[in-house]
């Protein structure tokens, strides 16, 4: 409840500080005596964005501060989300500085507009013209109904479910798109793993292959060759070997006459082992060397191959073509793999949509219980109020599709008269019925949940008499349970507050002020009797505000 209100330096209001009790508040005060601006003060409170022509003198900062009391309202779990400290007497505070910057703060924490009117709305509901045209539209129309069908914790499962199912509907889509762009690069690809699998990448060492085709396609230059180094190396007499031994022996004659010579006999003797090696494997070679075009040719084409595919890949290293081969083998794969993923997140999707099906049918079921009960009730209090033959019928239909609230359509339909037909609330009540069947359904609706202080401001309009009597008697009601702000100019509902409040002008040094004072007994009576006939008190008017009262 809002426990108290603190404005400065606000449109007509200088300084302002006043505080409200529970029960049914009064509001009162002559046209134009500024009712609407204590309303605008409140409404930067609850999060209204700030202007500063709205500052009564703009070279001063303006502060607007509400004080609720909620420890009714259990909105621990939206302080903990909203990241502010819960405390039990939360404060709210709107700052205009001159330079037309707006602050708020919660509880001292400053905080963006969208928190402040996350908690607001929880805390205080303004209700105006504009928001009886609320009543018109589908989402406060599912609100009320589902309010009394108590489906809380079922729209919170269903919504947290939708999520989900969204979730897994895109991630569908996008394994279809990727299926679908996969396909269209699959024949490539697998043309392309095809082509370099054929050449066996991993058993292929391209410097052994250059070596073996350089051989194969140089035999009859290698032959002469090896044959000319064994020539040079053994020819009888004049082959390097025989030299090499007449050297040798030379060498040995005096090798005995210093150590000099012994060395330079056994690094010939040395040099005569590796050439003997060498004639070795020059023999061997000259053996195993043959002629094989066919095997030229294969090693050949398989160079060539390679080569290829070093240009097709814009390579020049095997390796490179193996990488390239195993991205093509996963896109391959990923390519076929897909339909399986694809039928798996079906699956999914279908339990998905088993389970909304079925929260939303529970929702349906509770909607479906309690719309008898709601019209009952309703047309009950506006026959109270003046409409006896007002008639109202709320149509229930299942859709195939799923919406934010679960699979329904819901409509108002509102006939006012006998004989008439029943049409669309927004399309069949006028704007004073539209009042009084708002005022009816927050009756209600504060039968089933805690609803938040709530401020009428002049609901009463276009009624008198005895309606407005029955209005005050149901505004009342409500605040038995709740706090009850409602601004009016009718005596019948003035008298019924438990406080009552008067807005009124001063004028000082040619300077108009908006004041508020909470009106004692006698004063109480003053105001109702002016109600009543106006400036000029008569006896009768006083006697009448004394039975009102009373």
């Amino acid at each position: 409840m809002l426990t108290s209100l603190y404005i400065k330096n606000y449109a007509l209001i200088d300084e302002l500080n006043v505080a409200f009790n529970n029960g049914l508040t009064i509001i009162t005060g002559e046209t134009g005596a500024g009712k609407s601006i204590l309303l605008g003060g409140l409404s930067l409170v609850l999060g209204k964005r700030a202007d500063l022509s709205q500052v009564k003198n703009a070279t001063e900062k303006c502060i607007i501060e509400a004080h609720f009391d909620i420890a009714n309202y259990d909105l621990k779990p939206l302080f903990n989300t909203l990241d502010l400290d819960y405390e039990v007497q939360t404060i709210i505070r709107r700052e205009i500085l001159p330079s037309g910057k707006s602050r708020a703060f919660i509880n001292d924490t400053p905080v963006t507009l969208d928190n402040l009117v996350a908690l607001s709305g929880f805390l205080i509901d303004i209700h105006s013209q504009q928001q009886t045209q609320q009543l018109t539209q589908d989402d406060y129309q599912f609100k009320v109904i589902d309010a009394l069908a108590d489906n809380k914790s079922y729209l919170k499962e269903f919504s947290k479910g939708l999520v989900g199912y969204k979730t897994l509907q895109k991630s569908l889509e996008e394994l279809k798109a990727s299926k679908a762009e996969l396909i269209k690069e699959y024949d490539y690809n697998l043309f392309l793993s095809n082509e370099l699998n054929e050449i066996n990448l991993e058993k292929i060492n391209l410097e052994d292959l250059e070596a073996q085709y350089e051989e194969l396609n140089n035999v009859e230059i290698i032959s002469e060759k090896l044959s000319s180094a064994k020539s040079i190396l053994s020819t009888e007499d004049l082959g390097v070997v025989d030299q090499l031994n007449l050297a040798k022996q030379d060498l040995t004659k005096i090798a005995n006459f210093g150590a000099s010579y012994e060395t330079l006999k056994e690094r010939l003797v040395s040099v005569g082992i590796e050439l003997d090696d060498i004639l070795i494997e020059l023999d061997n070679l000259e053996e195993n060397l043959s002629s094989d075009p066919q095997e030229l040719e294969r090693i050949s084409s398989k160079l060539q191959i390679v080569n290829n595919l070093f240009q097709k890949h814009a390579v020049t290293e095997i390796d490179d073509l193996i990488a390239i081969h195993n991205d093509l083998k996963s896109k391959i794969n990923n390519t076929e793999s897909l339909d399986d993923a694809i039928v798996l997140k079906e699956q999914d999707l279908l339990k998905q949509n088993e389970k909304l099906n079925q929260i939303a049918l529970k929702i349906h079921n509770k909607r479906k219980k309690v719309i008898p009960v709601f019209v009952s009730k309703l047309e009950a209090i506006l026959s109270e109020l003046g409409m006896p033959n007002a008639k109202f019928k709320v149509e229930l239909e299942t859709t195939e599709a799923f919406a934010k609230n679960g699979k329904d359509d819901l409509q108002f339909l509102f006939m006012a008269n006998k004989g008439s037909s029943f049409n669309a609330l927004k399309k069949s009540a006028s704007g004073g019925e539209l009042s009084r069947i708002m005022l009816a359904i927050k009756s209600i609706l504060a039968e089933y949940v805690q609803l938040p202080s709530i401020m009428f401001d002049e609901i009463d309009t276009g009624v008198s008499g005895e309606i407005s009597n029955k209005m005050g008697e149901i505004m009342k009601r409500m605040s038995s349970k709740m706090q009850v702000f409602t601004i009016t100019h009718l005596p019948q509902i003035a008298a019924k507050g438990d406080s009552h409040f008067k807005v009124y002008k001063t004028d000082s040094d040619n300077v108009t002020h908006t004041q508020l004072k909470k009106l004692k007994e006698d004063e109480r009576i003053v105001e109702i009797a002016q109600m009543l006939g106006g400036l000029t008190i008569t006896d009768s008017a006083m006697e009448h505000a004394k039975q009102l009262l009373h």
